[in-house]
């Protein structure tokens, strides 16, 4: 492939800006418009669940700042979501960002708009590195994004819309698994509910031969090491460490930090394993993004008494109540201990019950993991086949052949 072209950013945009100061309201009517912020930019997606709606009562929000499909979004301040990388594809309603996010606008007519905005995911630790300003509170600096980040692009506008189609198929593909997962967990949490709560296969009360215990009755809770303790020495080659940043965004990346491989071997994560922050953001998920240690504030749940389905719903089922716990504790982050589990009653069916039930829900969650991992799998094949077909060292006519 001849990339015969290469230019500052400043040279492919027609419009580049921050958002608006928001003023949040929980009230949708025909004056309101949706924000997107800081929070919503993860993984080069926007999630707009996380989106506020502002009120445009007083104040018109100018037209130029009305997002536009495949507008790059980048978060302007904040240490450690400084530089990331968000691009939109169809507007669905009404948006804009706040003032801590900047509004990238290709100009069509010198650069696809979606090539461009893979093109600076390919070069998002570049940009992540023009945040200028002390420790507690940096901004991305606007002027050096645009004349220090160069862009790489065939001249031919079919052939980066070829590229960039390419990825977006694999980002929807991703998107898509997304809802598929979504959909199975509320209904393994609906088939959970009407067995075990509601006890609808038994006219409303829980039979007779069950018994009842306590979420250490059914699974070890396991928590990680202070893994500063535990760094690789020379010759080995790092683990990376899994923190509840990692297990947020379902996978390590290169920020995270490594640990010797030679830990005790149960303190190692592997694909499908149950993992249980007790602290700070408190959530559970079946890990799928490889091989990793695990770090403090974190519970690797296994037993070998029950199967992964039962120890998973039960832990999910008390997550709210350790949520409201936690935000209870007069620290700066909200924790559990060990007591609450103790504490967290759990449901033990007979064994012929057990087995009907998993039989339902195994299947359920299996099919969720399966899914993740493909969902971590094109992930990682997007991120690799990125910055070859950028630079050219890789042609969309290479991959066709393979």
């Amino acid at each position: 492939m001849n990339y015969n072209s290469k230019q500052i950013l400043g040279n492919l945009v027609e419009y580049v800006a921050k958002g608006i100061p928001p003023k949040y309201t929980d009230n949708e009517n025909e004056n309101t418009i949706l924000v997107l912020n800081q929070k919503t930019n993860r993984n080069f997606r926007i999630n707009f669940e996380l989106a506020r709606l502002n009120d445009t009562t007083k104040k018109r929000v100018a037209e130029e700042k009305i997002l536009k499909k495949y507008d790059i979004l980048i978060n302007s301040t904040g240490v450690g979501t400084a530089g990331r990388i968000a691009q939109l594809g169809n507007i669905h309603r009404k948006m804009t960002v706040d003032g801590h996010m900047v509004i990238v606008r290709a100009n069509a007519s010198k650069i696809d708009p979606l090539y461009l905005g893979y093109a600076l995911k390919a070069q998002q630790k570049a940009i992540e590195g023009l945040q200028e300003g002390s420790t507690g509170q940096t901004e991305l600096n606007r002027q050096r994004l645009l004349n220090e980040i160069v862009v790489e692009f065939p001249v031919s506008l079919e052939l980066q819309r070829e590229i960039g189609n390419l990825f977006r198929a694999i980002d929807d593909r991703i998107d898509l698994n997304g809802k598929i997962n979504h959909h199975l967990e509320q209904m393994a949490q609906a088939i959970f509910k009407s067995w075990f709560v509601d006890f609808e296969p038994w006219g409303g009360v829980m039979p007779s031969d069950w018994s009842t215990g306590n979420l250490l009755d059914i699974a070890d809770y396991l928590n990680g090491l202070a893994m500063q303790r535990f760094r690789p020495v020379e010759g080995e080659v790092g683990l990376p460490v899994l923190k509840i940043k990692e297990l947020r965004q379902g996978r390590c990346d290169k920020s995270s930090e490594l640990c010797s491989p030679n830990i005790r071997a149960d303190y190692i994560v592997r694909d499908g394993d149950v993992i249980f922050s007790w602290s700070g953001s408190l959530l559970v998920d079946f890990w799928c993004g490889g091989d990793c240690g695990l770090n403090q504030h974190l519970f690797k749940v296994t037993s070998t008494k029950y199967d992964k389905w039962f120890y998973y719903a039960w832990t999910r089922h008390h997550l709210e109540q350790f949520i409201a716990i936690a935000a209870d504790k007069a620290t700066t982050m909200g924790h559990i201990k060990r007591e609450n589990l103790k504490n967290a009653e759990v449901l033990i069916p007979s064994t012929k019950n057990y087995a009907a039930a998993g039989e339902l829900l195994a299947p359920i969650y299996e099919k969720f993991i399966g899914i993740r991992l493909e969902s971590a799998r094109l992930a990682t094949l997007r991120d690799t086949l990125l910055p070859r077909l950028m630079s050219g060292e890789l042609s969309v006519a290479d991959l066709a052949a393979k």
